[in-house]
């Protein structure tokens, strides 16, 4: 078997635009047969290795880099994928109490569609909030939770608007990030997270808007992408900016309209 990440790379090497983000794309959201899409574009032939392995491996390289990085601490945390339907379907998530630092591959709770647990530890009992992110975003391939200390620190303090739970203040917020509304306080784990959540993706839906990230109260960020890198991206753009945010006293001023319109225009975002 050949491992994805060394195709991949080869791959990136040889052709003008980066495969490896298409492929991981369509991989997670469209659940596409790798193998079939290598031959018939590149005339591979050589049989891949594409989910439980990788996707294991991906999970753990991504806990270990946000608890090495402080964006998570102790237990806190989870982390799913989506698991293509050719390697089985469910998704693979993070077990409870679990710490995203030391996780191991084989321990990774594999669930079914309907949330029923096929093999590894028992999954995080925020399961049910990452199915319901999968059901309202079908192209969400990871959803990546945290305790981030500034996202947790601006709802102590109060975020800028119920909507917007930080002022759009740099052109890459706008553009990676979006509007992220804030989800009131619940337990841990309270299913009524979920519900809250599918409404507010739905509303911006219906005004034509990608929502990628919500931040629960006092809790920390729900974050998703079509791949386990673009969830990080995501969250950690989230982050940074809510620090500037922060650090400013929370007085910087916002983009005008004219330079949001300008990242629209320019670069499709969705603000």
């Amino acid at each position: 078997m050949v491992r994805l990440t060394f195709l991949l790379k080869r791959f990136s090497a040889s052709h003008e635009y980066d495969p490896a983000y298409l492929h991981l794309e369509q991989i997670f959201s469209a659940q596409l047969n790798l193998s079939t899409y290598l031959k018939n574009v590149y005339g591979m032939t050589q049989p891949i290795q594409t989910s439980n392995t990788f996707l294991r491996d991906e999970v753990c390289r991504i806990g270990k880099s946000l608890f090495e990085r402080g964006y998570v601490h102790g237990s806190t945390g989870n982390i799913s994928v989506r698991v293509p339907a050719e390697q089985g379907g469910g998704f693979l998530i993070t077990p409870t109490d679990a710490c995203l630092g030391f996780l191991e591959p084989d321990a990774l709770a594999w669930v079914n569609e309907q949330g029923q647990q096929i093999s590894g530890d028992r999954a995080s009992k925020t399961l049910a909030l990452h199915r319901r992110i999968y059901s309202c975003v079908p192209t969400a391939g990871c959803v990546v939770h945290t305790h981030s200390s500034y996202l947790v620190d601006l709802t102590l303090r109060g975020v800028w608007h119920p909507d917007d739970i930080v002022p759009p203040l740099t052109p890459y917020y706008v553009m990676k990030v979006g509007h992220v509304p804030l989800i009131p306080y619940f337990l841990p784990g309270d299913v009524q997270v979920a519900e809250h959540l599918a409404q507010r993706v739905a509303q911006y839906q219906a005004r034509g808007l990608t929502l990628r990230a919500v931040m629960c109260d006092r809790l920390g960020p729900q974050v998703w992408g079509a791949t386990p890198a673009a969830a990080m991206a995501t969250l950690e753009e989230l982050e940074e900016t809510a620090k500037l945010w922060l650090r400013g006293q929370c007085t910087a001023q916002p983009l005008s309209e004219a330079a949001i319109q300008a990242l629209r225009e320019t670069f499709k975002a969705s603000w």
